[in-house]
This record gives C-alpha cells, structure tokens and sequence, in this order.
C-alpha cells in the first residue's frame, strides 16, 4: 500500500463523503424534511461515518486511527438501521433504500479490511514513527 499523506485520499472516505451527500439530499425532500429529529439523526450518522475516519487518521497514531475507524463501522450500522425507518415511513423508494443500503455495506466492508490492514501492518503513525522502541 503506498503512503497515504492526507484523509482525503482514503477511498473509504471518499465514499463516506458521496454517501454522506447522497444522505443529506434525500433528507431535503418533503415529507423527510419535515422529520426534523429523525432528518437531523441520519445526517449525524452518515456525517459520522465520514469524521471518524477523517479523525482517526489525524490522531497520527495507528492504534487510535483502528478505534476511529471501529466507530466509523459502527455508524454505517447505524445509517443501514435508519435506512430502513426511512423506507418504512416511505420517506425513500424502495431503488434509492437498495443504493444507500448497498453503499453503506460496502463501505462497512471496506472499513473492516482497513482495519484488518492496519492490525497486520508494521506502519507507525506519525507520533511514533521515530520510536524504535514502541509500537502504537
């Protein structure tokens, strides 16, 4: 894997970030709009999935970048949950639920062997990098 400067170029983000955009436009459509606490709860989960990967990388350590990205997991859970709330209300169509739904598993999936990446590598973050002597 080469080396990966800046969270942008994280392919899981990237797609946490069109998927995080696809949420966000479906909300703004009536009746969804309307459902301002349960609007407002999906884009807080599809917008964590996002910064916990955006912050774990920055932590610049690679056990704490693992414990983002756990979380990130945890909040496309929480999208592919809420996925369904919002079918159920017919706030979306059965198409768009099958595309968010399926983006967010693989998502998940790429998250997981990211992490599962992570725990084999002998990569340091950057605090650590000049510790022969410690690995994070």
């Amino acid at each position: 894997m080469s080396t990966i400067l800046k969270f942008e170029d994280l392919e899981i983000w990237q797609q946490a970030r069109m998927l995080s955009f696809e949420v966000f436009k479906a909300t703004q459509k009536s009746p969804f709009s309307s459902d301002f606490r349960f609007r407002d709860q999906i884009k807080a989960a599809a917008g964590s999935a996002m910064d916990n990967i955006a912050e774990g990388f920055e932590r610049s350590s690679r056990l704490e970048f693992i414990h983002f990205l756990g979380i990130a997991k945890g909040s496309c859970g929480e999208v592919k949950s809420q996925l369904y709330r919002a079918l159920d209300q017919n706030y979306i169509s059965n198409d768009l639920f099958s595309e968010m739904y399926n983006g967010y598993t693989k998502l998940a999936s790429g998250i997981a062997a990211f992490i599962i990446y992570l725990n084999k590598t002998e990569a340091r973050g950057l605090r650590f990098k000049d510790r022969a002597d410690n690995k994070p």
